[in-house]
């Protein structure tokens, strides 16, 4: 039966590749040169605007484009050297191949097998794949790219394998920094800040995981000031530009065409007839990602907490603290649902910030039972791919939404399951 089931699971996560690598196949016969890569052009012609001495959160001044520059005033030295002599602008559809190949490898095992080929290959394929995430970055020549590898890095560090005695020391530094790029990583796109939350569930004393949150919120803040105290003008340009006060120019909106539970809650408004009323859009988007996503996360891990034995005067929360020190490894996958989680609840996830996500699933899918690996590949990444080789519209629709929601439901269920599978899996 297990050589069966071996021989099933290879055959699906062949065809699944076969598709997704047959889907980029497609996309790069392409000619991309008109109508797509837009989001590079837009970045590298605001840096060009900016070593020219224009402001580039004035459309105007951006050539080439009519869509606006949404980042930070800082970031505009960070991408100059990228944008410098075009090459990343004639290449970067293979550039950004390699490093989502990069991404794929870079995450951590959270499982106590040792590092193995099928495991890599499962995290480059979900990279690559998961949600059409990447397909979307290519297609825009979006710099999620970039904070994707970023996030690698981050996950790399802050989830090391567990250890005791010198190598802990080592391990704590390696955290720290792991805090601080990804708090610099969520500066990028302000509206998934909350996911430095998840540093909570790490292996850790509580006073060392606030102190993690503190190092990650600053890391996250810092480019802010920054930008404000270095880039005064520019920053006050960014400000107008965010605050939709600069006329007869495109705006980035919380309400922009993207797969969120919050546009979902509004076009169920907008049937309604109530679409006009921003707190009751904000009130039913409040309840459908508490009911679909964090409330199930949240009694899922606490039902953990409250089945430990609990010592005289001890409360939910320090049970629950207890039981991720002494189960690391179950810890360090509640730390990735948990972004997973606050991830997927963003108010404004486009297709492309998909790829993010994908990676937050390569670390869990990798772990699986048969079962649910060839669920979450079926539905994550096989019938994404689907879609679209068949050209089937996934623009302007929830169709994103409902698969990374199942395949969210499929790792929390998983964890419900067997919440320490991962402290015996591969042990003597």
């Amino acid at each position: 039966m297990a050589t069966r089931r071996n021989v099933w699971l290879a055959g699906l996560i062949a065809l699944t590749a076969l598709l997704v690598l047959g889907n980029l196949a497609n996309d790069a016969r392409l000619d991309l040169k008109y109508g797509y890569g837009w989001d590079i052009r837009v970045n590298c012609a605001a840096v060009d605007a900016y070593v020219g001495g224009l402001d580039p959160y004035f459309v105007k001044n951006l050539k080439g484009t009519k869509l606006s520059y949404p980042y930070l005033p800082v970031t505009l030295d960070v991408f100059r050297p990228l944008c410098a002599g075009g090459f990343l602008l004639d290449h970067y559809r293979g550039i950004f191949l390699v490093l989502a190949v990069l991404c794929g490898l870079l995450l951590p095992r959270l499982g106590r097998r040792g590092p193995s080929a099928r495991d890599a290959a499962l995290k480059v394929l979900c990279a690559l794949g998961a949600f059409v995430g990447f397909e979307w970055v290519q297609a825009s020549g979006n710099f999620a790219i970039l904070s994707g590898l970023l996030t690698a890095i981050a996950l790399r560090l802050l989830l090391p394998p567990p250890s005791s005695g010198a190598l802990e020391g080592r391990n704590s530094l390696l955290r720290v920094a792991g805090a601080a790029l990804l708090g610099f990583v969520m500066s990028f796109k302000l509206v998934f800040f909350p996911v430095l939350a998840a540093l909570y569930f790490l292996p850790l004393p509580c006073c060392r995981k606030l102190a993690l949150i503190a190092v990650a919120t600053f890391s996250f803040a810092l480019p802010i000031l920054i930008s404000g105290l270095e880039y005064p003008d520019l920053f006050a340009s960014w400000r107008l530009a965010m605050a939709r006060e600069i006329p007869d120019q495109h705006v980035v909106d919380l309400f922009e065409i993207n797969p969120s539970l919050l546009l979902l809650a509004r076009n169920l408004m907008d049937h309604a007839g109530l679409g006009e009323s921003k707190p009751i859009i904000f009130a039913t988007y409040a309840s459908a990602a508490s009911a679909l996503v964090l409330v199930p996360f949240a009694l899922s891990i606490f039902r953990v907490a409250v089945n430990q034995p609990a010592r005289e005067g001890a409360s939910v929360l320090k049970r629950l603290d207890r039981w991720l020190m002494d189960h690391p490894r179950a810890a360090m996958r509640v730390t990735m649902l948990a972004m997973f989680a606050l991830y997927l609840s963003s108010p404004r996830l486009k297709e492309y910030a998909f790829f993010e996500l994908a990676l937050y699933a390569a670390i869990l899918i990798v772990d699986l039972p048969a079962l649910a690996l060839a669920a979450c590949l079926s539905i994550g990444l096989l019938v994404p791919a689907l879609m679209s080789l068949l050209g089937a519209m996934i623009e302007g629709t929830f169709a994103l939404l409902v698969v990374s929601l199942s395949c969210f439901w499929i790792l929390l269920l998983d964890f419900r399951a067997e919440p320490k599978r991962l402290e015996t899996e591969g042990a003597p």
